[in-house]
């Protein structure tokens, strides 16, 4: 007698403006200049012109990112410079920049056997300290390039975590894990309509603290919307 399989219950959550109140990328590379190299703050005032070149086409999203790094990192940095201050920006982000809401509704998912997994176009780099203190059980992130002698470049490995490629990022993830979709209820969170790939895959697609686009997608298909934000602002 044939048993049926197990359905394998996943919670996948977007992290900027969606777990976070605001974008980490700039706090980061902020964190890690003032701690690590306070001069390159000197370089900050370029920081435009990777914005004006993107709004103008020129550069992509991956481009801007790199660009942004090596202003206030470093083309090239040993591992071990990153380490020393990745907790602590993960302890920054997580005591003041993080929806409480949050942290309720993971441990709400938790103990219903709930799986949670970090889809975010941050970086893997400083992701996962965030994401374990979270209590979230993977990360799936935009990698950055090492160079044989273990320093981290400035240039992305891969794709960036970004729209249908994030999509296509936690398909291979899954593939890797074993995990068949029709063995899957998949929640999906965003705030963000570059994110209509992965919420049109999942079972139960959640718009949170959607900007005005995924706010009207949203509306459209009837997905649930769950917005934190009034609850900080009518307090």
């Amino acid at each position: 007698m044939m048993t049926k399989s197990k359905t394998t219950l996943l919670a996948i959550y977007d992290m900027d403006k969606t777990i976070t109140r605001r974008a980490t990328y700039n706090g980061f590379l902020l964190h890690m200049a003032l701690n690590k190299s306070p001069w390159r703050l000197l370089l900050a005032p370029f920081l435009p012109l990777g914005l004006v070149l993107y709004a103008l086409k020129i550069w992509d999203r991956s481009q801007l990112k790199q660009f942004s790094q090596i202003l206030l990192i470093g083309r090239r940095v040993p591992q071990a410079h990153f380490a020393k201050y990745l907790e602590s920006h993960a302890d920054l982000v997580v005591g003041k920049n993080v929806y409480p809401q949050l942290l309720a509704r993971v441990a709400e998912e938790k103990a219903a056997g709930y799986r949670h997994v970090m889809a975010t176009a941050s970086y893997r780099l400083y992701v996962e300290a965030i994401a374990k203190r979270l209590g979230f059980d993977d990360v799936i992130a935009t990698d950055l390039s090492t160079d044989s002698s273990g320093h981290v470049l400035a240039r992305i490995d891969g794709h960036n975590c970004y729209d249908a490629a994030k999509l296509e990022l936690v398909k291979g993830w899954m593939d890797r894990h074993g995990l068949e979709r029709a063995q899957c209820h998949i929640r999906a969170y965003s705030d963000h309509i570059s994110d209509a790939p992965l919420l049109h895959f999942a079972d139960e697609p959640f718009a949170t603290n959607p900007h005005g686009p995924l706010a009207r997608l949203a509306e459209t298909k009837g997905w649930p919307i769950l917005d934190w934000r009034v609850a900080e602002t009518s307090s």
